[in-house]
C-alpha cells in the first residue's frame, strides 16, 4: 500500500488516542514509528504499532507513564520507566541529562522498565543536532546465537552513535547480522532471508523467515561482532540492573511486562568539527564511480527526502489491519482497537 508520511502518522495517531495515550504522547510515538518507515527501516516502523495497541490494552505498556527519574550524581540519571511508552520516556529522559552534559561534558541516562525504543538513531540524532555527541544502547529478548554456538542467548543489542556535524553522523545498528523485526517485516512480504542471517529452532541454518522468528539470528561480523554485542549487554546490565539473556522479555511479546535496559551517554565540549573529516571521507576515492562513498546517516536522510517527497509503501496486509482498527474505532472507541 503507498501512502504519504501525514496519512501515516494520523492514522497511527488516532489509534493510539484510541487506546487511552494523550495527545502529545501518541504524535510522539506515531512520528517514530512513521519516521523509521520513511528512512527505510520498516522493521521498526508501523509493524510495531499492532503488537503496542494490544500491549495497551492487556496492560502490559502504560498510556501514560512518562517515567520516574532518579538522580544518583549531577551526571547520572536514573529512570524507571514504569512500562511507559518507550519514546515518551526516553525523550523526556534525554532532556533532563542535556542541561548536565553541557555543564559537566558528560550525562548518562540509564533506564529500565521501558517499553520498545524504536529506532535508536531517532534519539542520538536529535543530541546531535544539539550540538552533542550520543551514544545509545539498549537490549532485547535473546534472539542471537553467540559465535560458534546454535541456542538464542544474547540480544540484537544495537548501538547508536551520533556526532555534530553539517549534517551529522549517525550510526544505528543492531550488533546482529539483521534486527528480528527485519525478520518479521520479511515474513510480512513474504521476502526469503539472506543466507547467513538467521537459524531455524533445530540450529539449521534458514532463509524462511518464519521459521527463523522461532530460531535465532546470527551475530554480526563474526567473533567480532559476537564479542561487541555480549559487551553492550552485559555493560547495559551492569549500569541498570536490568534482566539479560533469556530472562528479558516485553520487546516482541504481549503478555510480559518489558525488563529490558537502556542506556544514554551524552559527551559535550567538542572541540573540533567533524564537518570537514566526514567530507573527506565523502570525497574520497570510488570503488564504483557511479556510487559516492557516504558516511552513516547519509542513506537515512536520503531516503527520507524521498518518502517526504513520494510516500511510502507499506505492508498491504499491516496496511489493511491498521485501516481496520481504525474503521472499528469509529464505532468502538478503545474497546474496539484493543480488542484484538
Amino acid at each position: 500500500m503507498h501512502t504519504d508520511l501525514l496519512t501515516a502518522q494520523a492514522l497511527a495517531e488516532r489509534l493510539l488516542i484510541a487506546a487511552g495515550v494523550p495527545d502529545l504522547a501518541a504524535a510522539q510515538q506515531a512520528e517514530l514509528l512513521v519516521v523509521a518507515e520513511a528512512k527505510g527501516m520498516p522493521s521498526h516502523g508501523l509493524l510495531r504499532l499492532p503488537r503496542l495497541l494490544r500491549r495497551l490494552g492487556n496492560g502490559t505498556a502504560s498510556p501514560t507513564s512518562t517515567g520516574c527519574h532518579t538522580w544518583m550524581s549531577p551526571c547520572y540519571l536514573s529512570v524507571d520507566g514504569q512500562q511507559g511508552l518507550g519514546p515518551v520516556v526516553a525523550v523526556r529522559a534525554l532532556e533532563a541529562i542535556v542541561p548536565a552534559a553541557e555543564q559537566y561534558g558528560v550525562a548518562v541516562c540509564s533506564i529500565t522498565n521501558n517499553n520498545h525504543l524504536g529506532m535508536l538513531g531517532y534519539y542520538a540524532g536529535r543530541m546531535a543536532d544539539r550540538g552533542l555527541v550520543c551514544l545509545g544502547i539498549t537490549t532485547s529478548e535473546a534472539l542471537v546465537h553467540p559465535w560458534g554456538g546454535t541456542e538464542a542467548m544474547l540480544g540484537t543489542n544495537p548501538l547508536a552513535l551520533a556526532v555534530p556535524a553539517r549534517p551529522p553522523l549517525v550510526l544505528d545498528m543492531a550488533t546482529s547480522q539483521v534486527s528480528m523485526g527485519k525478520v518479521h517485516d520479511h515474513a510480512l512480504r513474504g521476502v526469503p532471508l539472506e543466507p547467513g542471517w538467521a537459524l531455524d529452532a533445530g540450529g539449521n541454518e534458514t532463509v524462511d523467515p518464519v521459521a527463523a522468528k522461532d530460531g535465532s539470528i546470527a551475530p554480526f561480523g563474526g567473533a567480532k561482532g559476537y564479542g561487541l554485542g555480549l559487551g553492550l549487554g552485559a555493560m547495559v546490565t551492569f549500569l541498570t540492573g536490568a534482566a539479560y539473556g533469556t530472562a528479558v522479555g516485553g520487546t516482541l511479546d504481549d503478555d510480559r511486562l518489558s525488563n529490558k535496559g537502556d542506556l544514554f551517554i551524552l559527551l559535550s565540549g567538542g572541540r573540533h568539527s567533524a564537518t570537514e573529516y566526514l567530507d573527506q571521507v565523502r570525497r574520497s576515492r570510488r570503488a564504483d564511480p557511479a556510487t559516492p562513498v557516504a558516511v552513516p546517516g547519509d542513506g537515512a536522510r536520503a531516503r527520507y527526502r524521498e518518502s517526504v517527497a513520494d510516500g511510502i509503501e507499506i505492508a498491504d496486509d499491516l496496511w489493511r489491519e491498521l485501516t481496520r482498527l481504525d474503521t472499528a474505532r469509529d464505532t468502538g472507541r478503545r474497546e474496539a482497537v484493543l480488542a484484538d
